[in-house]
């Protein structure tokens, strides 16, 4: 393997049977999901008393479940064998080169997507501010400074901005594609079979939305919808990661599209101005997709490089 800051091959990574690749992503997808509810299934722990201590008991869940994942992914590719931690890591995408490429690009081409949802904020906050007052534009900094201090304390940011993105990254990208790779299936193959471990994590909000009392054919649109933004942000998720063989791509793409949400197609109140500019948007996007993840731009070294992610494979 070719360590990221040096342009030195190494030995090829150990070859693994398909069908064991694929049993291993598979079981790391379940015990992700399972290992939510162990506190009070195989524990026996009482039921969270508020929102907080349960997703603070999940948060810890879901350390446990990327941190067996890792250590499994680790055993079977046998990564105990290199020479340097920094190359352990580097088989999981977490490296310390080229930082300010695989945040700053990956951020960028994302946005393209959410060049509507822009347009249409920007309208609202436009209006808005014709409206307000003199007094009501300079408490805009107070109530600024509010919203921050309350996104900071509460725990739905954090599990949506900070602890999902982590760990699905890690465990969905960084573990399951070495995997893959190593068991022989080729990348355009992995991009599209990645997100169907992916989106198996998500099944379980059936059940949750079903214990809610949300009407069967109603949870299943919810969550049909769900995970079809999953298994399209999947693919564009393993694509950056193959691509770059950076774990923190992935990662600030999946921070964004949570922060975001759904991209905007249309807003009445902008009369067309943000459909042109989704359009404007998705075209750039596509037109940007290879140049802006050359594999070049991440990594000093391709030339003979037996690499865990694949970017050597495609020049």
């Amino acid at each position: 393997m070719a360590t990221p800051s040096g342009p030195r091959p190494a030995s090829p990574p150990p070859a693994i049977p398909g069908t064991a690749a694929v049993a291993a992503c598979a079981a790391m997808a379940v015990s992700y999901v399972a290992v939510l509810y162990a506190p009070t299934a195989l524990l026996r722990l009482p039921p969270p008393t508020s929102l907080r201590s349960f997703l603070h008991r999940r948060f810890v869940c879901a350390a446990i479940a990327s941190a067996a994942s890792a250590l499994a992914t680790a055993s079977l590719l046998r990564v105990w064998s290199l020479d340097d931690f920094a190359d352990v890591l580097a088989v999981f995408g977490i490296r310390k080169d080229h930082l300010l490429e695989a945040v700053a690009i990956p951020l960028l081409l994302t946005s393209l997507v959410y060049a509507g949802s822009f347009v249409a904020r920007l309208w609202l906050l436009a209006s808005s501010w014709t409206r307000d007052s003199d007094a009501e534009r300079i408490s805009c900094g107070g109530r600024l400074a509010h919203r921050i201090q309350a996104a900071v304390n509460d725990v739905m940011v954090w599990r949506n901005y900070v602890v999902a993105p982590i760990t699905e990254e890690l465990v969905f990208r960084a573990c399951m594609i070495p995997l893959l790779l190593c068991g022989g299936f080729k990348m355009y193959n992995i991009i599209f079979l990645s997100p169907v471990f992916f989106s198996l994590a998500h099944l379980n909000h059936l059940f949750e939305l079903h214990q809610q009392g949300c009407n069967f054919m109603r949870s299943l649109l919810v969550v049909g919808v769900q995970l079809g933004y999953t298994v399209i942000f999947g693919w564009y998720a393993a694509f950056l990661f193959m691509r770059t063989g950076n774990l923190l791509s992935p990662i600030v793409a999946h921070i964004f599209c949570n922060v975001m949400g759904l991209p905007v197609f249309s807003s009445p109140p902008t009369r067309g101005v943000a459909f042109v500019a989704f359009l404007a948007g998705s075209a750039s996007f596509f037109w940007l997709l290879f140049p802006a993840t050359s594999p070049e731009l991440y990594n000093t070294w391709l030339h003979r490089c037996n690499c865990w992610h694949g970017y050597c494979r495609w020049t």
